[in-house]
């Protein structure tokens, strides 16, 4: 999953704050000795004349940064005449190929490339500094992509300004270092991405496509517009070109070739200019944009995708609660059908590890004091970009709703995720506080107010949306499914059965008031009569952010866990013979009973607790009161053919009912592509 790779990655190098790391020549004084790998996954090439103590530098860069990907390093020496013939005696394990003549970098880089046995060539120049962790995303996108053809590195000057967060191709075939000079903290800067091409300083080719390709193409040698020429072929032949944030690499330009266009080596990037668009004018012309007015799609290639702007209270911190899990779901989904989204959080902060996965799947997030204080102007410049805006939840829908109607031409869909003035309507009529009963007809108000002003509106429930359709005929009110599971996530496994499971398990996250009442209802009145018939059966709480009432609960045999990783959470479910879930008000499908669903597990629940579920009563066990609960329960963990027979219901109801297929078909009539 993608949230776990994202784990993984951040642990080699945390994004936040940047902290360059520098090198010299002095550093790691004495040989290099590089690890020998029998079967290396990455050839590291770097191409280099003279300028010894740069490409030492370089070198113990990559000794320090490049963590246990088993690589091999190939120096492509252009016929140096310094210290770097020696490299032997100064640096084991790595391989020299010497040309006789000077050949120029284009041509060094082709015949080094010959020599390189790993599934992947990074050709890196050797007046760079690689960070730490700065292989592995490389790796990483290019091992779970296989559309991926090119990858490419965040470029950053020494002093921490940003040199390129990749390129753009103008329709002149000039170019653009996006981001040049900028803060590279910024979130625009820091979302994987397609982009045009990627400055040769440090990038990744699939080797296989390499071969097919030949290499740089030799008309431009001795050097320039060969990586942006090479971005062009890849993408010809059908793979995509990624720039990835997560690999830092600090390079100094102009050590190779100065920075002179008139004369010397750069005096080739004008004349190859020239080449690159009588090669390429025709794709030039189709695809790319004239100017400065097309930035926007232009850095990441979006120009032919409908753009969505995402609004909710934070980035979904989906392993948190049922809602954060069912955005975060919603927005792999949308991903991958083609949008370009871009995810407005309005607490504006960059939750970690939360905010690179997002960031990981192409989407671009809007976080930090700029963005808090400038949402409106931010929108207002680029709202001629907006197809579709997503609002999620009532109160963020309230406060974004008149400026985004105001200065945008976008489609309006708003997701309510459950109705919050049946929830309070309930919650009054359980105890009977008229505090609640003033909420109801406050967010009746509102919500009916948003439905009535926004072009379509999504709610998980059913009933929910049986009853605004009934209630407010002329809006259009869609149900869709709270969780997306494929097909494939059905049968993969072997299930546990009846006698290798015991225990009742309850799920849910305790910043939500109704879980808080569902627990204590049920230790207080139910368990009890539950353990006069099965006194050693044990209760397990599970959920983040549980409060002192809930901990005091704890007894023999009611375990409080907190909340639990994904894998922790997923034993639970394998293990405990029977959810419950006794819900006693509330609103919306429950997260925890589908999720409960998804794994084969029998349930007890309430009216509450199934509503919005469609073929609840044949799912799942329905009880409202203590006795008649504590019945089912005890029942149900007694018989093995009742649990069976349960158990078979579930999964099929769950495949029925929340598939990522209904989910598609519904965004894509909401949200055309095309």
């Amino acid at each position: 999953m993608i949230i776990d790779r994202v784990r993984r990655l951040l642990a080699l190098a945390p994004p936040q704050p940047l902290k360059l790391v520098l090198y010299s020549a002095a550093d790691q004084s004495g040989r290099l000795d590089f690890p020998l790998h029998e079967s290396p996954m990455v050839s590291i090439i770097i191409p280099v004349f003279n300028q010894w103590e740069t490409t030492r530098a370089c070198l113990v860069s990559i000794l320090e940064n490049s963590g246990t990907i088993p690589y091999e390093v190939i120096i492509a020496d252009d016929n140096s005449t310094d210290e770097t013939r020696n490299i032997h005696l100064n640096a084991s394990n790595i391989k020299s190929i010497v040309n006789n003549i000077n050949l120029g970098f284009l041509r060094n880089c082709n015949r080094a490339s010959s020599h390189a046995v790993g599934r992947y060539l990074v050709f890196l120049n050797n007046d760079t500094n690689v960070q730490p962790g700065w292989l592995a995303p490389l790796v990483d996108l290019m091992e779970h992509d296989g559309n991926v053809g090119m990858a490419g590195s965040k470029l950053l000057y020494p002093d921490g300004r940003l040199q390129e967060a990749g390129g753009i191709i103008w329709q002149d075939g000039s170019g653009w270092n996006y981001g040049h000079m900028d803060f590279p903290e910024r979130p625009e800067y820091n979302y994987l991405k397609e982009v045009d091409y990627i400055s040769g300083a440090s990038i990744m080719v699939r080797k296989s496509l390499w071969n097919v390709i030949g290499g740089f193409d030799e008309r431009y040698a001795p050097a320039y517009y060969e990586d942006t020429d090479l971005a062009f072929e890849i993408r010809r032949r059908g793979f995509k070109v990624m720039y990835q944030p997560l690999s830092l690499v600090v390079h100094l330009e102009g050590i190779s070739h100065g920075k002179n266009v008139n004369s010397g080596p750069k005096a080739y990037q004008v004349v190859n200019q020239e080449k690159f668009y009588a090669k390429w004018r025709d794709v030039l012309v189709a695809e790319q944009g004239i100017g400065v007015e097309n930035i926007f799609t232009a850095r990441d290639r979006s120009s032919r995708k409908k753009t969505l702007l995402f609004i909710d209270h934070y980035v979904p911190m989906y392993d948190q609660d049922a809602g954060s899990k069912s955005t975060f779901e919603y927005l792999q989904l949308m991903v991958a059908m083609g949008y370009n989204i871009k995810f407005l959080g309005d607490n504006f902060v960059d939750h970690q590890p939360y905010t690179a996965a997002l960031q990981q799947m192409g989407i671009e997030v809007l976080y930090g004091p700029w963005y808090q204080r400038n949402w409106k102007k931010w929108i207002a410049y680029h709202s001629r970009h907006f197809d579709y805006i997503y609002l999620s939840r009532p109160h963020i829908t309230l406060k974004y709703l008149n400026y985004i109607k105001s200065n945008t031409h976008a489609k309006l869909l708003y997701s309510g995720h459950d109705l919050h003035y049946l929830r309070e309507e309930r919650h009054y009529q359980l105890n009977g506080q008229h505090a609640y009963l003033t909420a109801s007809r406050k967010w009746k108000k509102i919500e009916t107010d948003i439905i009535r002003r926004v072009d379509i509106s999504y709610f998980f429930s059913d009933f929910e949306a049986n009853e605004l359709r009934e209630h407010l005929p002329d809006c259009a009110v869609r149900s869709i499914p709270l969780f997306l599971f494929s097909e494939t996530e059905f049968g993969s496994e072997e299930i546990p059965g009846f006698a290798e499971r015991d225990g009742l398990l309850f799920v849910g996250g305790f910043m939500h008031a109704p879980n808080v009442d569902a627990v204590r209802w049920f230790v207080q009145d139910i368990y009890p009569l539950i353990r006069t018939k099965l006194p050693n059966i044990k209760f397990t709480v599970v959920g983040s952010n549980p409060p002192v009432e809930i901990i005091g609960l704890e007894s023999n045999g009611v375990i409080i866990t907190g909340r639990l990783s994904d894998e922790e959470l997923q034993q639970q479910y394998r293990q405990r013979r029977l959810v419950i879930a006794p819900l006693r008000y509330g609103a919306g499908v429950k997260g925890k009973i589908v999720e409960a669903m998804r794994y084969g597990v029998p349930t007890i629940t309430t009216s509450i607790g199934a509503e919005g579920i469609g073929d609840a009563e044949k799912a799942l066990f329905i009880a409202d009161k203590a006795s008649t609960f504590a019945d089912e329960v005890i029942k149900a963990y007694i018989d093995y053919e009742r649990w069976n027979t349960a158990a078979e219901r579930v999964t099929q109801t769950v495949r029925q009912n929340f598939s990522r297929t209904i989910a598609q078909e519904i965004l894509l009539r909401d949200m055309p592509i095309d």
